[in-house]
């Protein structure tokens, strides 16, 4: 057996539904046999790939993910694609807890955005946000608001907030590749998913500047209440859904 079936045959047994895909990319990132065995034995033993590799692909370009960073999903890509939509030229975006970056860095490339900020309160994202940021923007470490310059009051055109939002009883049932390998504050939104969201949309409409929106991703038994949420704050709220990606997006938009 050549070492790529080789590779797909241990990937297959350890659960890995995507065994060929995974096995093509670990083996395109060893730099030698022994290299390659080490990256297999990682993610057999439920490592995420992505973790693995040190990287994730989101809209189509590749970002830097260190271990213990939440991993950007592709379902996200519809909230990112819903932003890009709604952002003006040379919009001013920010990016709520950011993670690797990934959502805020494609939608200021997408968006010739003119500026760009992000933050997050784990430091090990805010390390990778960093990096992957660097040049492109400004990376914040604090919680939501908090860190953010205060000059960004009422200039924010677009922003992302890309909240935890699974029910805290529900974490438990989450994959062993997110729950043990990303961090619980990354996942937990807490009693009904909607803590965060909620502190969120209270402070949204401060920031926004007139017209400018807040994205939001939930999930679908969320929606409604998440709706009211954004309403509630003084937004125009609405709900884009993708059945292809399984995504729901609630946008708040403030008056102009």
């Amino acid at each position: 057996m050549d070492p790529l079936s080789a590779t797909v045959a241990i990937l297959r047994r350890a659960g890995c539904v995507f065994a060929e895909e995974e096995a093509a990319h670990l083996d395109a990132a060893a730099s030698s046999p022994h290299h390659l065995a080490r990256l297999v034995e990682l993610r057999a033993a439920g490592l995420p790939l992505e973790h693995v590799l040190g990287w994730a692909e989101f809209r189509g370009r590749r970002y830097a993910v260190d271990r213990g960073v939440f991993v950007p999903r592709r379902r996200t890509e519809f909230l990112v694609a819903r932003a890009v939509a709604l952002a003006p030229r040379r919009a001013v975006v920010v990016d709520l807890c950011c993670g690797s970056g990934a959502l805020g860095l494609a939608l200021a490339a997408e968006a010739d955005a003119a500026e760009l900020h992000a933050c997050d309160i784990e430091p090990a994202a805010v390390r990778c946000a960093r990096r992957n940021v660097d040049g492109h923007g400004r990376v914040y470490q604090g919680d939501l608001f908090e860190p953010l310059p205060a000059a960004l009051r009422g200039r924010v055109d677009v922003l992302l907030a890309n909240v935890p939002y699974v029910p805290a009883g529900d974490v438990e049932l989450l994959p062993a590749e997110a729950r043990v390998h990303e961090p619980r504050l990354a996942l937990d939104g807490g009693g009904d998913g909607l803590d965060v969201l909620r502190r969120v949309a209270a402070e949204a409409p401060g920031w926004l500047a007139p017209g400018g929106s807040l994205l939001v991703e939930a999930g679908e038994r969320q929606r409604e209440a998440a709706v009211r949420m954004v309403g509630a704050a003084g937004l125009v709220a609405r709900v884009e859904v993708s059945d292809e990606l399984y995504a729901t997006v609630v946008i708040g938009t403030a008056g102009g």
